[in-house]
């Protein structure tokens, strides 16, 4: 019988392989010190990957990658989000003054708003 390999390299999949018994096991290490926060809109990209595209989030998982592309995209959200939100206002005339006169009439318009701009920004960048 052929000896094996103490360690192999995949070019298929760039993964490097220790021989643990009989078996070949993936050397993966840490990824890179990301401390950045993953947040909501990267917690909600990230269920929607292990429902609609495991082999994605295995790669990225694998790879080490998964902690900084869910911070990426959570960054791009809340910019987004927060761009969203000025505009509507904007538009809306929510203003300071509508605050101090009414701050009911304030908080209901504010809350339509941010619930549209999230929904907005769900089929935008977390369910693609």
């Amino acid at each position: 019988m052929d000896e094996l390999k103490p360690s192999i390299h995949d070019e298929a999949n760039g993964l490097d392989y220790v021989l643990a018994g009989d078996y070949y096991i993936p050397v993966i290490g840490l990824p890179e010190e990301d401390d950045r926060p993953i947040g909501k809109w990267g917690r909600m990209h990230r269920a929607y990957l292990e429902e609609t595209n495991p082999l994605l989030l295995s790669h990225l998982i694998l790879t080490g990658r998964l902690h900084t592309y869910l911070a990426d995209l959570d960054e791009q959200a809340q910019d987004r989000y927060r761009l969203i939100i000025r505009q509507m206002t904007t538009a809306e005339g929510v203003t300071e003054d509508l605050k101090c006169r009414s701050q009911w009439e304030w908080i209901k318009t504010m809350n339509s708003i941010m619930n549209r701009a999230e929904e907005s920004i769900k089929p935008e960048l977390i369910y693609t």
